[in-house]
């Protein structure tokens, strides 16, 4: 009896092997999902034949089946940096005739591991090119590009792809300073008490090329004006922005200009009956009875010369750089209600002479607040392309906590 009952529990042994293993028809899942991660369902909304079908090796890359991606530090919802390069994106598209699906964005990625991980993510998910616009992306982006030789990678602001010697790493920038110049026209026949204020997001030579910049365009229309900087070690903080832009406001500056990513400083000006300058976007809706302009950029220029070079086989250069004679910064249009009387006159010569390639910005004689000279008279400091070096504060220029 016992013999018979060992060999029924043998057999009902044996089934149940067979009943829990998984079938060949049904994977197992236990090695991919623990118990509680949740199992990715398909969504209904999503259908592979929308998709472009994926370049392979070999394949010709074409505008109708490139994918594009890029990191960004914040979202269009910044009114400010990230929103201005945005609608680079945008006009780029249009312009290329790119579908959305052929465009990735990784928005709200820090300087930090966060955004490697974006790029990676980029790569796996098949984008031919990739650009990251943030200055701390970049030692990131070189990581990513050195393990994925295939892939173009495009960083603004940057300066270290020529010294990588990777080929397929890009630095691109702008000369910013030349809109900030006009814009700084503006400041200067605007201001009554002859004391500009600047916030600014970090003491680096990209800010203060830009300040530079702006209090030489205000200076040329106004001999006796100074300015105060403030600096709120961050590219994006609209709560500091604000603090700095009230603090200059209460030392006595009458107009605020910004490096700062947000419209906290225009909003600030406008409270307090002041005027403001802004940068990367038009900020009249914001501020409409204190923003006098913005300097900006059109950054769908860059974005289509560096898609159009991949497409067609040629070498994107290791360095970009381009100017107002070129429309990639320019000023946005003035606030004719609040404008001083002569403003889009002064600033229309200004242009000309820098247009014309007569004269750019940095011209000397020029003396630091310290009272040496850094440009001798009859001398030009020209910015190196996509790398900003300009780092002296200038007479005139004070720089406060």
């Amino acid at each position: 009896m016992k013999k018979w009952i060992a060999i029924i529990l043998s057999l009902v042994l044996v089934f149940s092997v067979f009943a829990c293993a998984p079938s060949e028809d049904e994977p197992d899942t236990t090695e991919s999902a623990g118990a509680s991660d949740p199992v990715d369902e398909p969504d209904p909304d999503d259908d592979p034949d929308d998709d472009p079908d994926p370049v392979e090796p070999g394949d010709e890359l074409t505008l109708e089946n490139i994918k594009v991606g890029f990191v960004h530090i914040t979202d269009p919802s910044d009114q400010g940096y990230t929103y201005n390069h945005n609608r680079g994106t945008e006009k780029m598209a249009e312009e290329l005739g790119l579908r959305e699906d052929q465009i990735i964005n990784k928005f709200n990625m820090a300087e930090t591991s966060d955004s490697e991980n974006a790029m990676r993510e980029l790569v796996e998910q098949g984008c031919h090119i990739v650009f990251a616009t943030s200055f701390g992306h970049e030692q990131f982006m070189l990581k990513v590009a050195e393990e994925h030789p295939e892939v173009q990678f495009c960083h603004a602001t940057g300066y270290q792809a020529g010294m990588s010697g990777l080929p397929n790493m890009h630095n691109y920038f702008g000369a910013i300073y030349q809109a900030r110049y006009l814009s700084g026209i503006a400041a200067g026949l605007k201001t009554e008490t002859n004391k500009l204020g600047y916030v600014a997001a970090q003491p680096f030579a990209e800010c203060i090329s830009g300040l530079s910049g702006f209090y030489l365009g205000a200076l040329s229309v106004n001999p006796d004006v100074t300015m105060e900087v403030k600096y709120t070690y961050s590219w994006h903080d609209p709560v500091k922005e604000g603090q700095m832009a009230q603090a200059l406001i209460d030392s006595g500056c009458d107009v605020i200009g910004q490096h700062a990513d947000s419209t906290a400083c225009a909003t600030t000006a406008e409270q307090n009956g002041v005027f403001h300058v802004g940068y990367n976007a038009d900020m009249r809706e914001a501020a409409p009875n204190a923003s006098l302009t913005s300097a900006v950029w059109d950054w769908s220029i860059y974005l289509k010369f560096a898609i159009e070079k991949l497409v067609a086989g040629e070498e994107i250069p290791v360095d970009w750089s381009q100017g107002l004679s070129e429309g990639a910064v320019d000023i946005s249009p003035l606030n004719e209600e609040i404008v001083a009387e002569g403003t889009a006159e002064a600033i229309e010569e200004a242009r000309d002479r820098i247009v014309n390639g007569d004269w750019d910005v940095f011209t000397g004689p020029l003396y630091n607040n310290e009272g040496e000279i850094v440009v001798e008279e009859g001398d030009t400091f020209i910015e190196p392309a996509s790398a900003p070096s300009w780092e002296h504060i200038l007479e005139g220029i004070t720089v406060t906590e």
